[in-house]
């Protein structure tokens, strides 16, 4: 079952177009995430599930009903954006009972579920206090629940964790997870950070100039990106400019246009001998050592600590400068800067795609 469809949306201003035949199923009761650079068409693509924009063409729908004719106030949907929109004139309980006065129901009945929901945000008898008396991650905790006191079929998230700081970013990536689990409501949620998507959600659609470029889980999109732009976007990785030599067997063997050879798995059916490519490596799978099956020689420019994700950089003989991953800087396999190093990797740790020139 599906709370949410779209099908063939889209959305022009004008000549141009923000949003272009986009189709996707949310199923219920899931996270999905729409991850995508600004300018992409995701805030658009939400608004016009949310009723604030018509769309060009297509068809909206919410548990097999259509709601393309359907005002904003009287859709299953419910929104939070970026910076909350809470009432600072209204201390947490007014703030949340808002959206059930605003229904016409009873004082009795408000009061219930109003203590209900903070007790299930994990801010039970809180309902006195004031916005301004709240942290960051409370106050996003209190727009969440002013929200899920209507019981939507389908929760828009608006990038709201955007204005938070990088702490309390990364908690809040947590508690939102697990909020969604104990509502069990379908939460769509558009970010161009990454890590969120990936952290918290159950399927990603990566969205480049109006259009879905994939859709999968974060494992799918991080370990099988079907296009350039996937395998760039999400997640770090070496990016090479190159031309394909020979395509056999789903290899490719590229020359790399900084000098050198390598063998990677096809991304796409469009490489052929003599086409223009790019090949793709994460850093983490690269190795410092002989006896890779791919090889490029190169002197360590710098080592850049940052924790578990730690690299260093490596100036390859030809230029391409190469970030290699965490475990290299660890015990016997450390290196300084100034040091011959080969680095190494396997065909199947390299993905490369055709690029149009």
């Amino acid at each position: 079952m599906h709370d949410l469809q779209c099908e063939s949306l889209s959305k022009r201003f004008g000549a141009y177009t923000a949003v272009n035949s986009v189709s996707f199923n949310v199923p219920r009761g899931s996270f999905f995430s729409i991850l995508g650079p600004s300018g992409c068409g995701k805030t658009t693509l939400m608004r016009m599930i949310a009723g604030f924009e018509e769309p060009t063409s297509g068809d909206i729908r919410i548990k097999g009903q259509s709601v393309l004719s359907t005002p904003p106030n009287k859709r299953p949907v419910k929104m939070v954006f970026q910076h909350l929109a809470l009432f600072p004139m209204m201390n947490i309980g007014e703030n949340i009972a808002y959206g059930l006065r605003c229904r016409g129901e009873n004082k009795a009945d408000i009061t219930r579920k109003v203590a209900q929901v903070l007790d299930r945000v994990g801010l039970p008898g809180t309902e006195q206090k004031q916005v301004s008396q709240l942290s960051g991650g409370q106050k996003q905790r209190i727009a969440i629940a002013r929200c899920m006191v209507l019981e939507p079929d389908v929760l828009l998230l608006d990038e709201p964790l955007g204005a938070l700081d990088l702490k309390l970013r990364e908690r809040m990536k947590i508690e939102l997870k697990q909020l969604q689990h104990q509502f069990e409501t379908t939460f769509l949620y558009i970010t161009h950070d990454q890590s969120e998507a990936l952290l918290m959600s159950d399927n990603v659609a990566v969205m480049n100039a109006g259009q879905f470029e994939q859709i999968g889980s974060p494992q799918e999109l991080y370990n099988d990106p079907k296009t350039g732009f996937v395998a760039g976007f999400v997640g770090d990785s070496n990016r090479w400019p190159g031309r394909a030599l020979s395509v056999a067997d789903g290899k490719v063997r590229v020359a790399l246009d900084g000098g050198g050879e390598a063998i990677a798995t096809a991304g796409d059916d469009r490489i052929a001998a003599g086409s223009t490519v790019e090949l793709f490596v994460r850093p983490e799978v690269l190795s410092v050592g002989p006896g890779a099956e791919n090889r490029l020689e190169g002197t360590v420019e710098s080592l850049l600590f940052n924790g578990a994700s730690s690299r260093i950089l490596v100036r390859a003989q030809g230029g391409n400068l190469i970030e290699v991953g965490q475990a290299v800087m660890d015990g016997t396999n450390r290196v300084q800067p100034g040091a011959r190093v080969d680095i190494g990797w396997s065909h199947g740790h390299g993905r490369c795609f055709s690029v149009s020139r």
